[in-house]
């Protein structure tokens, strides 16, 4: 862009003016089609907007270099025009002085003339010296010159006889025409090296501008670059974290995407699929709840019909009847108790994710958990060692207990008569974590992945034992995911080593 252009550029810190209604609307009508565009179409634009800004800059870049390079091209040409002049008056000068002199000594008319053919060069070379050496000092210069060679002209006329004079007379004038020669081949380089200095300045002003603007373009298709991005990357994070809340069966925040056409509609399905899945929820949880009460009744009355048997109301039983009704009292009593225990999971499952949460001393929880299952423990002749660092947690204590509790219920079902139990508790920078290690048969490899679901059975029983609900665990992994946490197994050489861990600055719902 010419520098004259630039110059006339309307200046853009002009005050701005309040926008009318009808510009307002060209901007929400562009803002819709905006949002109207799909990722993909977004990342293109982008793409395009920041290759275009950048290529605009090069472009420029490349117009100014081309501007400079061409006045570059114009100095060195107008410097080889002036030295080759300068050059030429100086050697038609000397033409002149050597044809002036032998014609005063010979007295020969060719010599005359040739005289005259140098001076019509010089005359030629020095109107075109003029018209490269544009300077205001040169035309005293040229003009001066002029006068001298007419001087000489004069004193080739004298006659024959006062010659010798007249040689000595054209001595000083040749003299001054030479010196005038070497002011104009001063002046001629002077001109040349202001030239080079415009072009130089030219230049480095031409560096200087480029710079700002590739830098000035660099910055704004980095600007252009984090606000593409983080228009495009936040409904991203927004579909993430929906997603992560779908996953933790948080049904009770709506989804709401914005941004390009494509993520919208799919936080639209998103959002219905959190409302099925709430519905789905809702009705399990009922059916659930209903299923159990009608179960109860009847198998209440079966409980209290074996009962009656057993004491004989309806008259004597002989041993095989008797063992028969112990059967059918043993298994109503376990199948009355999976039913407890399908409803109690159901009632903590739907409020694990309400949580009280209030400073604890971690250490003495776990302490009192142990103490609540003393006789279960000791009834074994089992050793429950702690091993706790002091520690304290803005949690729920309640539910934190019945994790605790289950942990340790669980170590003491698998472990043998005489075991060790280890319950360990400690922490870092972002976390609290326990550990609990029994001596039992340990998880099978194949039971890893699923020990942690409802009503999971693993393969590996405790030798003598009453098999499980299968929810102890499912209820840890509920509460502790409800804390932000985790849970796991680690490897180890004796039993099974549970692990659950709990951030110190985990965000969760709380009632």
């Amino acid at each position: 862009m010419p520098l004259d252009t630039l110059a006339h550029t309307p200046s853009l810190a002009s005050a701005p003016r309040p926008a009318s209604p009808g510009e307002e609307a060209g901007l929400r009508l562009r803002a819709g089609r905006l949002r109207g565009l799909s990722f993909h179409q977004c990342l293109l634009a982008a793409f395009l907007l920041i290759t275009a800004l950048l290529g605009g800059a090069a472009a420029q870049a490349m117009f100014a270099l081309e501007h400079v390079a061409l006045q570059g091209r114009e100095a060195s040409q107008n410097a080889a025009d002036l030295t080759t002049q300068v050059q030429r008056l100086a050697e038609r000068t000397v033409a002149m002085e050597r044809s002036a002199r032998q014609f005063l000594v010979l007295d020969d008319a060719s010599l005359r003339e040739r005289f005259q053919a140098a001076w019509a060069d010089a005359r030629a070379t020095q109107t075109a010296l003029a018209a490269l050496l544009a300077e205001p000092a040169a035309k005293p210069l040229f003009a001066e010159w002029r006068t001298q060679a007419e001087a000489a002209w004069e004193v080739l006329q004298t006659p024959a006889r006062a010659r010798p004079a007249a040689l000595r007379r054209l001595t000083p004038v040749f003299a001054r025409l030479h010196g005038l020669n070497e002011t104009l081949t001063e002046q001629s380089q002077r001109a040349m090296d202001r030239r080079n200095d415009a072009v130089l300045a030219e230049l480095e002003q031409q560096r200087r501008l480029i710079s700002a603007q590739v830098l000035g373009a660099i910055a704004l298709a980095v600007l252009l670059a984090l606000g593409f991005g983080h228009w495009l990357l936040r409904p991203l994070a927004h579909v993430e974290a929906a997603i992560g809340r779908l996953g933790d069966n948080r049904f009770d925040e709506p989804v709401d995407v914005r941004g390009p056409a494509d993520l919208r509609r799919l936080g639209r399905q998103l959002e219905w699929l959190r409302q099925r899945l709430a519905t789905l929820e809702s009705d399990k949880t009922r059916f659930v709840r209903h299923i159990s009460h009608e179960l109860k009744t009847p198998m209440a009355s079966i409980r209290e019909g074996a009962a009656l048997l057993r004491d004989g109301v309806a008259g004597p039983l002989t041993a095989d009847q008797g063992e028969i009704v112990r059967i059918l009292g043993d298994n109503s009593a376990a199948l009355q108790r999976q039913i407890e225990d399908l409803l109690r999971y159901q009632t903590l499952a739907s409020d694990s994710q309400q949580l009280q949460r209030q400073p604890v001393d971690l250490p003495a929880l776990l302490a009192r958990v142990v103490d609540d299952q003393r006789l279960l423990w000791q009834a074994k002749a089992l050793q429950v060692r702690i091993a706790a660092d002091p520690c304290s947690a803005v949690v729920d204590g309640e539910k934190l207990g019945m994790v605790f509790a289950n942990l340790l219920a669980n170590a003491v079902r698998f472990s043998p008569p005489g075991g060790v139990v280890m319950l360990a508790l400690g922490r870092d920078e972002a976390k609290v974590w326990m550990d609990c290690i029994d001596a039992g048969p340990g998880v099978a490899p194949e039971d890893v992945g699923r020990i942690f679901d409802p009503f999971y059975q693993g393969r590996n029983q405790a030798p003598g034992a009453r098999r499980g609900s299968g929810i102890g665990l499912s209820i840890v992994r509920e509460i502790v995911q409800a804390h932000g946490g985790s849970c796991g197994l680690l490897p180890s050489d004796r039993g099974a080593h549970f692990r659950i861990e709990i951030p110190y600055a985990k965000s969760s719902k709380t009632a």
